[in-house]
């Protein structure tokens, strides 16, 4: 079989992402590989080679080095990529792939990026794919599917004792797939692509991301055909988790395999790519449009505005808002947010990506001060409606109660916000419960440190 090409798609930060395209189907399938990623050394072992090799026989797969692994570039594992960070490696290789549009492949850790890159942009995603994953990485008694702390601290403690000696990679291998043969050769294989997949290092902080993502609240968001695929018997991630994401995504579409292998390409893997086949055919035959998407609200407010304007007077009062509003517009510019309205002395702005909108509301209260200006800013992240120029929905609301929340210079953020950011470097206190006027049961937010 010849292998396919390595490319490097690079990202608006300039960071190179390598991804390959394997066969020439109707469909593109963007699948960014299970938790732990090389392009070069998955071609190397033949059970594993003929899994994305049998998907590019039905679709024109694209499949990538998520950046911090494998032969993308390489950063420090303190600062190994958030989901949003990911998701924005997806946009950039779909970009150089040439795809306009595709179907997300989110199987093992990369579901979650699946799930918010498809809520985030449903015009960019046909449908969604998931196969073994996961909403939640931490246990709770609404979601007992997960690990608890205590199981977790035990799995990340021998992670970086042990990764990459021959003899914990097979019980790995083990775990990961029980009826995978463990010869020699084979354990080589796995030890040699896992090492040259990750450091211990980077294995330990990638799977503390996964232990704090959680994308429960973003699953009511998702509006693309949806098939979730889990086998009944897998130890990684318990099929009731399989089941919990069929029941939240609208309209998916659950499909339970016989099985005890977590790895789909051990066991029958053809019957995973029959599942695919046949869902993606339907989409192509019944494909819709949404108007619905995943987006990141940002409010500000100048704070006593009304007493400053009269103690300036009205030219100096607008001479000052208008160097107000130049720099949030810089601001917006720079970490990429859309200007939606701009109401009095106060804007409305949207994000394709929540630590940016954070990260620039933070920006802009710093940027005031030397005006003698102060502001309280909200984030939130939550499902939207587009018409035309305007946004509707739920989130909207929630996004402007949680800024009239907060104290002069102040930046809070919704759960929702905290719970996508997770690994991006953010830094919060609790701000306690609130209820938001008009808007149902009690919000729990947090206040950005800076």
């Amino acid at each position: 079989m010849k292998l396919p090409d390595v490319r490097y798609a690079r990202t608006p930060e300039g960071a190179h992402v390598a991804y390959q395209v394997v066969g020439a189907g109707a469909v593109d399938l963007v699948w960014p590989g299970v938790g732990f990623s090389n392009l070069d050394l998955q071609w190397q072992m033949d059970s594993w080679a003929r899994f994305p090799h049998q998907l590019g026989t039905i679709t024109r797969l694209i499949t990538f080095d998520p950046r911090g692994w494998g032969l993308s570039d390489r950063i420090s594992e303190q600062q190994l990529p958030s989901l949003e960070t990911r998701m924005a490696d997806a946009v950039a290789v779909m970009d150089a792939a040439g795809s306009t549009r595709a179907a997300l492949f989110g199987a093992d850790a990369t579901g979650p990026l699946a799930i918010l890159f498809a809520a985030t942009f449903p015009e960019r995603t046909s449908a969604l794919i998931l196969y073994g994953t996961y909403a939640s990485g931490r246990w709770s008694p609404d979601y007992p599917w997960a690990w608890t702390e205590d199981q977790w601290d035990t799995f990340l403690k021998e992670t970086g004792e042990r990764w990459g000696e021959p003899a914990y990679m097979e019980e790995y291998l083990r775990y990961l797939a029980p009826s995978a043969p463990t010869d020699p050769e084979t354990v080589k294989a796995f030890t040699m692509f896992l090492r040259n997949a990750a450091s211990p290092g980077t294995a330990v902080a990638i799977n503390q991301l996964e232990r704090e993502t959680d994308v429960r609240e973003v699953l009511q968001a998702v509006h693309v055909p949806t098939l979730v695929i889990h086998r009944t018997c897998d130890e990684v991630y318990e099929v009731g988790g399989g089941r919990y994401l069929a029941e939240h995504i609208s309209g998916a579409r659950l499909v339970e395999l016989d099985g005890v292998n977590h790895l789909p390409w051990y066991g029958d893997p053809d019957a995973i790519v029959r599942e695919i086949d046949r869902f993606l055919g339907s989409v192509l035959e019944e494909e819709a449009e949404f108007d619905r998407l995943l987006a990141t609200l940002m409010f500000t407010d100048i704070v006593g505005s009304t007493q400053r304007a009269s103690q300036l007077g009205d030219r100096a009062w607008r001479q000052l808002l208008a160097t107000h509003h130049q720099r949030v517009r810089g601001l917006l510019g720079r970490y990429r947010g859309r200007e939606i309205d701009t109401a009095g002395d106060g804007f409305l702005a949207t994000f394709d990506g929540p630590a940016r909108a954070v990260r620039c509301a933070v920006a802009i209260a710093q940027a005031m001060r030397d005006l003698r200006l102060e502001v309280r800013v909200g984030v939130h992240t939550g499902e939207i409606e587009l018409e035309g120029d305007d946004l509707r929905g739920i989130a909207v609301h929630i996004g402007a109660r949680v800024a009239s929340l907060a104290a002069p210079g102040e930046v809070l953020v919704s759960s929702t916000v905290k719970d996508l950011v997770a690994g991006a470097g953010l830094s919060f206190e609790d701000a306690g419960e609130h209820e938001l006027k008009g808007v149902p049961d009690r919000w729990h937010i947090y206040r950005v440190r800076e």
